[in-house]
């Protein structure tokens, strides 16, 4: 397996967003589990013109390989199990050539750190559909628990599916460092 600590996270920046577009809008380079029809194409751009994918309510970084080349993407969410008990559901994207290298566990777990370093949340979720054992294993490997199956909850291609939900918990991070 290459060596995938050479993989960081960083700000996206304008230069990314071909690329980025790239990687959700055309269904090869997205992959079966990553396409969820076409959008309109230029919302991602007036996302990054407004706040840099960046706001308290969420954001998008760039994984970044050697020299700072993008290599994909991470975003987390706010989620709220209770009105005093926000946390982060967190996702990643890899452009097709990249998956299966590790980066996925490295920038997984880099903004699992990050967000428990900057944020007061105490919990981290994933989901994945329960076809996708790669992701499963990399959510694993960054430190993640498989709490279950949610059934029928998540809708792509024209069929709902199962997805395989996971979490972390800031003290699993701290304890583990």
């Amino acid at each position: 397996m290459p060596d995938s600590d050479h993989v960081h996270l960083r700000p996206i920046t304008e230069q990314d967003l071909d690329l980025l577009e790239r990687l959700h809008d055309d269904p090869a380079e997205a992959g079966e589990l990553g396409f969820f029809g076409y959008r309109d194409p230029r919302q991602l751009r007036r996302q990054w013109a407004e706040n840099g994918f960046l706001s308290p309510q969420g954001g998008r970084l760039a994984v970044a390989g050697d020299e700072g080349r993008l290599i994909g993407e991470v975003q987390w969410h706010e989620v709220r199990h209770g009105f005093l008990s926000p946390c982060w559901n967190i996702g990643i994207s890899l452009l097709t050539a990249e998956r299966g290298k590790g980066h996925g566990t490295r920038a997984q777990r880099q903004l699992v750190e990050y967000l428990f370093a900057h944020t007061k949340a105490n919990r981290i979720e994933a989901g994945t559909e329960v076809v996708n054992i790669p992701e499963q294993r990399a959510l694993e490997r960054a430190g993640f628990t498989r709490e279950g199956v949610l059934r029928g909850a998540y809708f792509r291609g024209g069929v709902w599916r199962d997805m395989a939900q996971y979490s972390v918990l800031r003290a699993e991070v701290v304890a583990g460092a």
